[in-house]
């Protein structure tokens, strides 16, 4: 059966009981980025986001680590999930906050974070390197992951958290893909394979959100 589409033009458009993924893009207003934190997280089900927006969205929002200025080379995996613990725990759904929020896909440039409320998705370790690989081959413009025109560049070991007693990860090649739990929200975490010489990178953090939601499953609470 063909697909059918609709455009909206605000969130109160669309029929309840339809998840809805929201892509950030980068703002320089923090009194704006405040208002969406606000009252528009509550009504989407699923983000995603940069390090740019990461930092920028904490710093509006008085959020973890938000006295950070900026990310110091590679965005620290240990702050990261800091701060996507605070979004989903401050913002997110639970049992005393009216909120769809349940769900954020974190990319950086050598790495991806899903990062979940527990009971809400299933297949997220399949969804996290689907996105990963997307990354590769599209930057690349390659159908398949061409090994010789591509790096590794993630960190080899971080701390899960500095807010509280994190755990030290290891990278095991053989199982490149870490999954770890936190208080009710699960986080996935996978390195990337950055392509070396990128020929298309427009449009690069759209298609890995997209890929990560085609291999997700969410359970039917909407």
């Amino acid at each position: 059966m063909a697909a059918s589409c609709r455009v909206v033009t605000s969130i109160s458009d669309i029929p309840t009981g339809i998840p809805v993924h929201l892509e950030l893009a980068s703002m320089t207003n923090r009194e704006l980025m405040s208002s969406i934190v606000h009252q528009v997280f509550p009504a989407v089900t699923s983000l995603g986001l940069n390090e740019q927006e990461l930092l920028f969205l904490t710093q509006s929002a008085s959020g973890p680590h938000s006295s950070l200025a900026s990310w110091n080379g590679v965005p620290d995996v240990g702050m990261v999930s800091d701060i996507l613990f605070w979004i989903l725990k401050e913002h997110g759904r639970s049992k005393s906050r009216a909120s769809d929020l349940t769900r954020i896909h974190f990319h950086t440039l050598v790495y991806h974070i899903l990062a979940t409320v527990d009971g809400h998705w299933a297949n997220q370790l399949a969804a996290v390197a689907a996105g990963a690989r997307v990354a590769g081959t599209q930057a690349c413009a390659t159908e398949t992951i061409d090994t010789s025109r591509v790096s590794l560049r993630a960190p080899q070991e971080f701390m899960t958290s500095h807010s509280e007693a994190g755990s030290r990860i290891v990278l095991n090649p053989n199982k490149p893909i870490v999954e770890w739990h936190r208080e009710g929200i699960s986080f996935y975490f996978t390195p990337v394979l950055v392509c070396k010489d990128p020929i298309r990178t427009v449009g690069l953090g759209d298609a890995i959100s997209a890929e990560g939601l085609f291999y997700s499953e969410v359970h039917s609470h909407y």
